[in-house]
């Protein structure tokens, strides 16, 4: 298994060894992209993340899907208690009303923030869906 830089560890077993060592720093791991390609069950029950990040095909238009809806109650509900939850590539206040009645602990993407590659994000440029920011 790659961790993405070229670097070889170990299947499931070498990963877990590495979240200790972590952990053991305040450094936490992240499953991304879940419900998308091989960021399944599985790897999630076996790595045992910290943070599933859901993946945005689960995200877009949920409030008007029912069937996502359902499916991502379903997945709120299994990852209960275990792990924190991030949507990814929430866009409108809809879908983010979805997410923050379902449970969901946290969401990123346009509604909240556009990206910024030069520099990091001023607090004044994150929007609050749902609060008045105003200073």
């Amino acid at each position: 298994m790659s961790n993405g830089d070229g670097e070889t560890t170990g299947g499931c077993a070498g990963v877990t060894a590495r979240q200790a060592a972590h952990r053991r720093h305040g450094i936490l791991t992240a499953l991304d992209n879940f419900g998308a390609g091989f960021a399944g069950l599985g790897a999630l029950f076996e790595i045992g993340p910290d943070i599933v990040k859901l993946d945005m095909t689960l995200i877009r238009g949920i409030e008007r899907d029912e069937r996502k809806r359902e499916r991502l109650a379903a997945i709120v509900e299994a990852c209960r208690g275990g792990f924190a939850l991030s949507a990814e590539g929430v866009e409108t206040e809809g879908e983010f009303a979805v997410l923050r009645d379902m449970g969901v602990d946290f969401a990123q993407g346009y509604l909240i923030a556009k990206p910024a590659f030069e520099r990091l994000v001023t607090d004044a440029e994150i929007a609050y869906p749902g609060m008045s920011c105003a200073a």
